[in-house]
């Protein structure tokens, strides 16, 4: 054959890949691979080969500037009270967990080198050794401790202060082990302690303007509301880690604003972009986008203690007539994969992949609307900018209604105060839900008989003793058949209706690599400092 290789080894790979490296010219290239033996059909292989080896293959070095939307003077770098995506993009540079969500949505361990339990109840985790933080201390069962002791203390105002109250007992057993015992037993806490919230600090910090942890990154400069500009930690325990010397994170509000910084080339990277925008990005050459699905949802919620939603038949013709498909299509522009009616989405291990969505079906919605003696009726429907697309959804389930003689009444409200007056409040109503990585704290937060985000007051003395049982499960076959049944339970009978799981777009140069999906969000979770790299 014309094309084979004679005498071509590993060593000539390496050759033509670090040839790439320096700068080399596809013909320089050529003329090196003709003279290793190579014909130009099997040359143009190699060369192709050795180019995707390249870029996958991570560089060292380089200055990455990422542009998030919002920001706040209070910006803080306490983990326990980060509230927005900035917050957690800094405090992930800066910090460690004692675990972390892979993007398969698994649970991989980080400080931790191991986590224990024979019961769900007392768990044991075993810490990494050779971990320092960025002052030069020694990473200890001690941190942990009043890391994790913190988030119970009411003055410290910790964001997860309520997931954290399971947390009764701390005991540092020696200099690298922790005993944490809980309430009631939770299979989940290796996974509830991958949240932002729960990164680790040097014990008895009070002072988090230095940003000390055992990070990838050390702080050079905090402005909060500003920016923040974090430089490579070189003595960072993750060997290798991380790729860029330096990483500064500033705020564009305006998204028409960061995506032209982006294309002028002021930041490497734009978080969290419109439809609008990516259609300005697809005539621009150089530039590529990411997009992440991983929980967030807008969903209608109708009351089940109020007229209309009383009324189980109004509840179940609603589900009928949303039109799930369009909603993806329109609403959203594609960004979005169709939801079935539960919170628990597809990025989640344990998603009910085999419960499917409502079909959209105008007649079935009449049979029930008319058997609830509710068609022709004006049933009011809140909605507002406050809850993603949320607006442009109640539009075509309006539309849709009024083809089979049901007056659903729009009532666009402002975004400003939506969630204090209307939000859990009215008849039937948007809401909008970031993502939770359990199924526990999703069912806990809006579906058990005395969660305070119940959305349409489902109550289920069923619900709520498989809640408490498959919480305290080691056995995860069993724990993913109980929320599979739960879904379904959601589904059926609760009064949300989820039509869509909303994808987060973010646009960045061609030039940024190692960028991946994350459960916990864009931005890799809010994580990618540590993990990208920008192509020489």
């Amino acid at each position: 054959m014309t094309d084979k290789i004679t005498n071509w080894t590993r060593a000539d790979d390496a050759m033509v890949e670090n040839a790439i490296r320096r700068g080399a010219s596809r013909r320089e290239l050529l003329k090196m691979l003709l003279a290793g033996g190579a014909a130009v059909a099997a040359g143009s292989v190699v060369l192709g080969r050795a180019t995707q080896a390249v870029a996958a293959t991570p560089v060292s070095g380089g200055n990455f500037k990422a542009a998030g939307w919002s920001s706040s003077t209070a910006d803080t770098l306490d983990p326990a009270k980060a509230s927005l995506s900035t917050d957690y993009v800094r405090c992930c540079s800066l910090y460690n967990r004692l675990t972390f969500l892979d993007k398969d949505g698994k649970t991989q361990m980080e400080l931790a080198e191991s986590f224990d339990s024979k019961d769900a109840k007392t768990w044991t985790v075993k810490l990494r050794k050779g971990v320092t933080f960025h002052d030069g201390k020694d990473l200890t069962a001690d941190d942990v401790v009043f890391s994790l002791k913190r988030h119970l203390d009411k003055a410290v105002g910790s964001k997860v202060a309520k997931i954290a109250a399971q947390m009764t007992g701390f005991k540092a057993v020696d200099k690298s082990t922790v005993e944490i015992t809980l309430a009631d037993p939770n299979a989940d806490l290796p996974t509830i302690l991958a949240l932002h919230h729960f990164m680790i600090v040097a014990d008895g910090t009070t002072d988090f303007s230095k940003g000390n942890g055992t990070g990838a990154f050390v702080l050079q400069t905090f402005e909060p509301g500003v920016r923040s500009v974090v430089t490579k930690n070189k003595n960072y325990w993750k060997s290798g880690k991380p790729y860029l010397d330096s990483f500064e994170f500033i705020a564009i509000t305006d998204d028409s604003a960061r995506v032209n910084a982006l294309i002028s080339g002021d930041i490497n990277f734009a978080a969290s972009i419109n439809p609008r925008s990516m259609k300005l990005l697809a005539s621009q050459q150089g530039f590529e986008l990411s997009k992440t699905t991983s929980g967030n949802y807008t969903d209608l919620n109708i009351r089940l203690d109020m007229d209309p939603g009383s009324k189980t038949d109004f509840v179940a013709g609603m589900k009928y007539l949303v039109n799930r498909e369009q909603i993806v299509k329109s609403a959203l522009r594609g960004l979005g994969e169709i939801g079935n009616d539960q919170p628990v989405s597809p990025a989640n291990i344990f998603h009910n992949a085999d419960l499917k969505p409502k079909a959209f079906d105008p007649d079935k919605a009449k049979f029930h609307f008319q058997k609830a003696g509710l068609l022709g009726q004006s049933i009011p429907v809140v909605a507002s900018d406050a809850a993603t697309s949320s607006i442009d959804m109640a539009v075509i389930i309006q539309a849709a209604g009024a083809d089979i003689g049901m007056k659903l009444d729009v009532q666009r409200v402002p975004s400003d105060g939506y969630w204090d007056n209307y939000w859990l409040k009215a008849p039937v109503h948007f809401g909008n839900i970031n993502p939770r990585p359990t199924p526990d704290i999703l069912f806990s937060l809006l579906y058990a008989s005395n969660a305070p985000w119940n959305e349409s007051q489902y109550k289920s003395e069923k619900f709520d003793k498989l809640l408490v049982e498959a919480r305290g499960l080691l056995d995860q076959a069993k724990r993913k058949e109980i929320y599979g049944v739960m879904q379904t339970m959601i589904a059926e009978e609760a009064g949300t209706i989820i039509p869509a799981y909303i994808s987060n777009v973010d646009a960045l140069s061609s030039k940024v690599k190692g960028l991946e999906a994350n459960p916990l969000g864009g931005m890799m979770g809010y994580a990618m400092a540590e993990y990208l790299w920008l192509e020489a």
